[in-house]
C-alpha cells in the first residue's frame, strides 16, 4: 500500500562567476569574482510505501529514504519501480517502515548542492506529515543515489542513523570526516565499469581508521548492477534497523 504525493521547493544557492582579480596589462583586460545568491527552483516528485498495519494504530514508524539511479530519472513514478526498493516493494514485500522513494528530474543529479538541500526538505515536510521515529531515519540509494546518500548524509549527518550506499562514491571526499560517526554499510561490484569500485574502497579506507561502524560488501564478478543482490538480502534491514539516533 501506498500514497503519492507532489511537492515543490525553493532553494537557495551560492553561484560564483568570474575567477581572482587580476590585470593583464598586455590586453588591458582585468579579471574579476561576482559572487550572487540565486532561486533554484526543484520539483521532486515522491511516492510514499506505508507499511501495512500503518493505519491500524497511532504509533510511530522509521522511514528509509531511497534513491534510485540515472535510468529512473523524469516525471513518471512508475519508473522509480524498475529497480531497488519500490521494485522489492512492488513485487510484495513488506517492511516495518516507511519508505521514501522521490524521483530526479530528467536532468537532475542527486549529489548536486540543490538537489540534497531540496531531499532534506523534501524529509522534513515527510517527517512533520507522517508518524516518523525521528530516531529511526535511514537513507540508502543506487548508483547515482548511492552518491546522493552519501552527499546527504555528509551534509546532513544528524538526519539518519545509518545509510547504505549501493555502488556510488563521492563527488568531494574535503569534508568526508562529518560522517565519522555515521554507520555506513557500502556495496560495489568488483567489474563495475559504470562507477568502479575504487569509489567505495577509497570511502572505507579514509573511514575505517576513524570509524568503527563502517562496512563494505564487495560482490566478486558483479558488473553495475550490486543492488539486486543488495536488496534482496533481508539483512540490510536488520542491521539498519538496529541503530538509532541518540
Amino acid at each position: 500500500m501506498f500514497m503519492v504525493f507532489i511537492r515543490i521547493f525553493i532553494i537557495s544557492i551560492v553561484i560564483f562567476f568570474g575567477c581572482q582579480s587580476k590585470i593583464d596589462k598586455m590586453s588591458n583586460k582585468k579579471n574579476n569574482i561576482y559572487q550572487t545568491t540565486v532561486n533554484i527552483p526543484v520539483k521532486l516528485h515522491y511516492a510514499l510505501y506505508t507499511p501495512k498495519d500503518y493505519y491500524d494504530n497511532d504509533s510511530e514508524y522509521p522511514l528509509v529514504l531511497y534513491l534510485h539511479g540515472v535510468g529512473e530519472r523524469g516525471q513518471d513514478l512508475n519508473k522509480i519501480e524498475a529497480n531497488g526498493l519500490p521494485e522489492v516493494i512492488s513485487k510484495g514485500k513488506t517492511f516495518p517502515f516507511l519508505t521514501l522513494a522521490p524521483q530526479c528530474p530528467e536532468f537532475g543529479w542527486w549529489s548536486r548542492s540543490e538537489y540534497v538541500e531540496a531531499l532534506a526538505d523534501l524529509l522534513s515536510e515527510v517527517v512533520k506529515a507522517q508518524r516518523v521515529n525521528t530516531k529511526k531515519i535511514y537513507a540508502t540509494g543506487l548508483s547515482m543515489g548511492g552518491y546522493g546518500t552519501l552527499a546527504l548524509a555528509q551534509k546532513y549527518p544528524e538526519l539518519f542513523a545509518a545509510i547504505i550506499p549501493i555502488c556510488g562514491g563521492m563527488d568531494d571526499h574535503d569534508s568526508i570526516k562529518r560522517l565519522k560517526d555515521m554507520p555506513i554499510w557500502l556495496f560495489h561490484g568488483d567489474l563495475d565499469q559504470t562507477h568502479p569500485v575504487e569509489r567505495s574502497i577509497t570511502i572505507y579506507d579514509l573511514l575505517s581508521p576513524v570509524n568503527k561502524n563502517i562496512k563494505l560488501t564487495i560482490y566478486e564478478g558483479v558488473g553495475h548492477n550490486s543492488w539486486d543482490e543488495t536488496y534482496a538480502n533481508d539483512e540490510i534491514y536488520d542491521w539498519l534497523l538496529s541503530y538509532s539516533k541518540d
